[in-house]
């Protein structure tokens, strides 16, 4: 096993990492949108916060030798399914191959974001 860091990406705020490679597969910590230069949600709206979630998880991604294209399974989660068709908009733009995927609503999410997503990809 091989444990993933980059400062690409906003470090773990427990005691977890990003992300931990076994064999060929890396599996990704939830990512939330935590903007890694100032620590803080930024973003306001589920767009803007997915956008930032997917910055992040391609960070370590790319930290760990792979990407989204070789994301074979997320878990997305959202703290209100009406923002499901935004979320979709912004995840569609970073996932176009279309992983297998699930979503769903959650009562909360760490620091109040709107939407969090883990993955497990292929190392390249």
């Amino acid at each position: 096993m091989k444990k993933i860091f980059t400062d690409k990406a906003p470090a773990a705020i427990g005691p977890y990492s990003q992300a931990m490679v076994v064999g060929n597969l890396v599996y990704t910590s939830g990512q939330i949108p935590i903007d890694p230069k100032t620590g803080n949600i930024d973003a306001e709206d589920i767009a803007s916060q997915t956008e930032q979630v997917c910055k992040n998880l391609s960070a370590v991604l790319e930290a760990a030798g792979s990407s989204c294209e070789a994301v074979v399974k997320t878990t997305c989660f959202l703290a209100d399914m009406a923002d499901f068709a935004a979320f979709n908009e912004v995840y569609a733009h970073y996932f176009p191959s279309a992983p297998a995927r699930s979503c769903v609503a959650v009562k909360a999410l760490p620091k109040g974001s709107l939407v969090e997503v883990e993955a497990v990809a292929e190392v390249l």
